[in-house]
């Protein structure tokens, strides 16, 4: 008896620890587009530089290296150029905001 009452205790209690949720919960920070194209820059870079170190201890053909690194470069040229874009376009908007407060 003793047993079946330790065993449906701890039944409950690992019940209880799995589906409780706490009245708050706390959330990440929220994802915009710039955050994702700086995280996807960084991983673009680190793919770089560990292709670099491939190529350097002789695991790659020259020729594989040079596609796989315009591949990569145009990549992050992409992601550069739109992040440069969202910037400019957020600034302007900035821009405007603050010179229709000024007018009124």
């Amino acid at each position: 008896m003793t047993a079946l009452l330790i065993c449906l205790m701890l039944t409950l209690a690992a019940l209880f620890y799995v589906f409780y949720l706490p009245g708050t919960l706390r959330l990440g920070p929220e994802k915009n587009r710039l955050s994702y194209l700086r995280e996807r820059k960084d991983a673009v870079y680190e793919n770089l530089r560990d292709l670099n170190f491939d190529y350097k201890a002789g695991k790659l053909p020259e020729a594989d290296f040079h596609s796989m690194k315009r591949s990569l470069e145009e990549e992050a040229a992409g992601i550069l150029a739109e992040m440069e874009s969202i910037q400019q376009n957020s600034a302007l908007r900035i821009a405007k905001i603050k010179s229709t407060r000024t007018v009124r």
